[in-house]
């Protein structure tokens, strides 16, 4: 038993104090968790199993399965616009959405500006319904990398993109999987399709 625990060397942390990164003893770790609202910790034998847990992919594991709704969104640009797409379940239900934006900063970072205000659509939507966890399925890693403070946000969009997340994790659980685009999974390609007809195409 005790091999066992002494095995746990590494903590991995989305959301703590300092942000999302890894400790390598519990003291440490306790230290970033402890009274911080919407941070998401887990213990790991090997560092390489922490990495692969920061990585978005794994991350939504922690998600308890009672009260979570589960989403897929995209977003998509034409001629200077930009829209996003997307489709959630929860307890049964099946909404979906297309929205399409005319912010001409945001537009600049293309389809990139619509992958990230899907995630905000859906985490709105989690919020407005007093929804408890959230696991959104997506395929561009900024989605959960500038939400999990792995990627340095520099532009307008992507500051307040990061700053609703921490916000929404006072009150929401997330977590992130990350899919591989047009590969033929249903709902990804549902969101995809959605955000497209937003903008006409």
């Amino acid at each position: 038993m005790a091999e066992s625990k002494a095995k746990k060397k590494f903590y991995a942390v989305i959301g703590g104090r300092e942000g999302t990164t890894i400790y390598s003893s519990w003291d440490a770790c306790k230290a970033q968790v402890i009274e911080v609202k919407g941070v998401i910790y887990k213990g790991f034998p090997t560092l390489e199993e922490a990495e692969i847990f920061l990585s978005g992919g794994t991350a939504a594991q922690t998600l308890p399965q009672e009260g979570l709704a589960v989403a897929y969104v995209d977003g998509s640009y034409y001629k200077g616009e930009f829209s996003c797409g997307a489709v959630l379940f929860y307890e049964g239900e099946q909404v979906e959405f297309s929205k399409k934006f005319d912010d001409r900063d945001m537009a600049a970072m293309h389809n990139v500006a619509g992958e990230i205000m899907g995630a905000l659509t859906v985490i709105e939507y989690c919020l407005e319904k007093g929804i408890p966890a959230l696991e959104i399925h997506h395929d561009y890693e900024g989605v959960a990398k500038w939400a999990q403070g792995q990627w340095k946000a520099n532009r307008p969009g992507t500051i307040a993109y990061a700053a609703a997340c921490r916000k929404a994790r006072e009150k929401l659980k997330l977590g992130f999987v990350k899919v591989k685009g047009h590969s033929g999974d249903t709902y990804n390609d549902l969101a995809d399709r959605l955000a497209k007809q937003a903008l006409g195409i």
